[in-house]
């Protein structure tokens, strides 16, 4: 189905218009989309790639949105490429904020029973990637064979950063840590356990009280906002931990646990005991009254659920309830 022209038009006139932006200005969604791929590419060159355009026609479009706005957007640095400035940043908000209301009335437009395509990317927090990105993924090109999902892998502060330059358009991630203007609705819940050496002395045991750990090796999983959650879920046991080890990756901190270096603390259950070369680890709940993590898909409050991210958080829900009824 195609739109008309003339409707677009009219569209972009009511959408400027309810953005402060004089309809007078010669902006087009061709301008818009061009700025918006090279504030999350921060490369003309880049950008141009992504777009299958020649970078000439990039930079003329942000030059003449530029112009038309009365405002300089980035500051063009030759080792560096763009780095977006005050005024890029406010209205690459709106940018984003435009390009999402047209897509929504165009799929009104069209009737959301036609297949979602396009490109959505995600930003995914490093320990939930292997669980429930690689199902997500089959189950898009299943169900929306023409929407592309690209993702990258970041800590919770790189999935917020990712958001907030507009380099992605959703994040899957736990809900710590995230800044305002970030909205997030809940996915799923996970309630830490303990990860023993397999010759501990707790083996067997269902629960173990976190002061019966005291003054044992602790191996920390080192990210930004999760080591302060795990050291603070340790001194609920009233003891200080005693890090001997720690590690950015989950499946490190694993390795160390089932050679005996210490017991750690995690949320995520792999489906086996099995370590990466070969050992094992044991699991136990944790008997004390901890808080459950919160698994979250976060966009910008000035993002519109636009057909294609409605999409993902439908099937990835599906792939959670999948991935949770395997384990039972």
């Amino acid at each position: 189905m195609r739109i008309c022209p003339t409707v677009i038009s009219a569209l972009l006139y009511r959408i400027f218009r309810c953005a402060g932006i004089d309809n007078r200005m010669d902006i087009t969604l061709t301008q818009l989309r061009y700025f918006k791929e090279a504030a999350a590419q921060l490369s003309m060159t880049a950008a141009a790639g992504r777009l299958n355009v020649a970078q000439s026609a990039v930079s003329a479009a942000i030059a003449q949105l530029e112009r038309a706005v009365g405002a300089q957007f980035f500051i063009r640095q030759r080792s560096k490429g763009l780095v977006l400035t005050s005024a890029g940043e406010l209205f690459l908000r709106d940018a984003q904020s435009i390009l999402a209301h047209v897509e929504e009335s165009l799929d009104h437009a069209r009737g959301e029973q036609r297949s979602v395509s396009g490109r959505v990317r995600m930003a995914c927090f490093s320990t939930l990637a292997p669980f429930l990105l690689p199902g997500l993924l089959t189950r898009l090109s299943e169900e929306h064979p023409a929407l592309e999902l690209e993702v990258i892998e970041a800590d919770t502060a790189g999935c917020a950063n990712a958001l907030l330059n507009g380099q992605v358009e959703l994040a899957l991630c736990y809900d710590m840590g995230l800044p305002e203007g970030i909205s997030t609705t809940v996915v799923d819940r996970s309630r830490p356990y303990l990860a023993l050496p397999p010759n501990h002395a707790f083996v067997g045991r269902e629960e173990v009280a976190l002061a019966e750990l005291k003054d044992e090796p602790f191996v920390l999983l080192d990210l930004p906002y999760t080591r302060d959650l795990m050291l603070s879920l340790v001194r609920k046991g009233g003891h200080e931990p005693n890090v001997k080890f720690r590690s950015g990756s989950y499946e490190t901190v694993r390795t160390f646990v089932a050679h005996g270096h210490g017991y750690s603390i995690l949320h995520q259950r792999p489906h086996h005991t099995m370590t990466y070369d070969g050992g094992q680890i044991a699991t136990a709940e944790i008997k004390d009254s901890v808080p459950q993590l919160r698994t979250v898909i976060a966009h910008l409050e000035s993002q519109r659920p636009t057909a294609r991210l409605r999409a993902v958080g439908q099937t990835l829900r599906q792939q959670i309830v999948a991935a949770h009824a395997s384990r039972t």
